[in-house]
């Protein structure tokens, strides 16, 4: 599990972009550009390199959360279980799975150190509305390379992300394993205080 966050850390860090990107640029190119801007901005920003977290955590709240559908993710995430939460805990529920990613990640990116990411084109877009934009991050030092891949879907709002997939492993599928477990043991409101407990904890950290 520390190896999945290590390495999914990165789907943010390829997402720093200006909200008019998206709905102007074809989503490999929307991915393409951002990483060259993002890891320019992580390597010259002397609080980031240093590990400060507030200011992560006001970079990915700013100029990421725009670029991620979180209530599609919530939904694939909780499954068949998503039907029976009502409309107040589906809205609890998208909220407090936005602020775990959140904060899990925020912690997680201050230990990027130099690895680069290869964006491969789309082939035939076309009129498509839903795609995968495929990548790979190089680490270096001897390290295998680490292929990830973003589903991403046009809408109104331009090109969303809606699922992401660390060498062959999807974050939906991922925390849904663990969502379902928790619903077992307590329902719906069971993972919802579960959430939220996990929330004040990264808080503190």
């Amino acid at each position: 599990m520390k190896r999945f966050i290590r390495l999914i850390t990165l789907w943010f860090s390829v997402l720093f972009a200006h909200s008019l990107w998206s709905m102007e640029m074809e989503p490999d190119r929307l991915v393409d550009r951002t990483v060259r801007e993002v890891i320019d901005i992580i390597e010259h920003d002397e609080k980031l390199k240093s590990g400060d977290k507030k200011k992560m955590l006001d970079l990915i709240e700013n100029k990421i959360l725009p670029h991620f559908d979180f209530t599609r993710m919530t939904r694939l995430v909780m499954g068949k279980h998503w039907s029976s939460a009502t409309s107040d805990q589906q809205t609890e529920l998208v909220n407090q799975f936005q602020d775990l990613l959140v904060r899990t990640y925020s912690n997680a990116l201050t230990t990027y150190s130099d690895e680069t990411v290869q964006v491969k084109p789309v082939k035939n877009l076309g009129d498509k509305t839903d795609v995968t934009v495929r990548t790979v991050v190089i680490q270096g030092s001897g390290k295998q390379p680490v292929p990830i891949d973003y589903s991403m879907q046009k809408g109104s709002g331009g090109w969303k992300i809606y699922d992401v997939t660390v060498a062959g492993v999807s974050l939906v599928t991922n925390y849904r394993g663990s969502f379902s477990s928790q619903i077992r043991k307590g329902g719906v409101e069971g993972l919802i205080k579960t959430l939220s407990e996990k929330n004040r904890a990264l808080e503190k950290r």
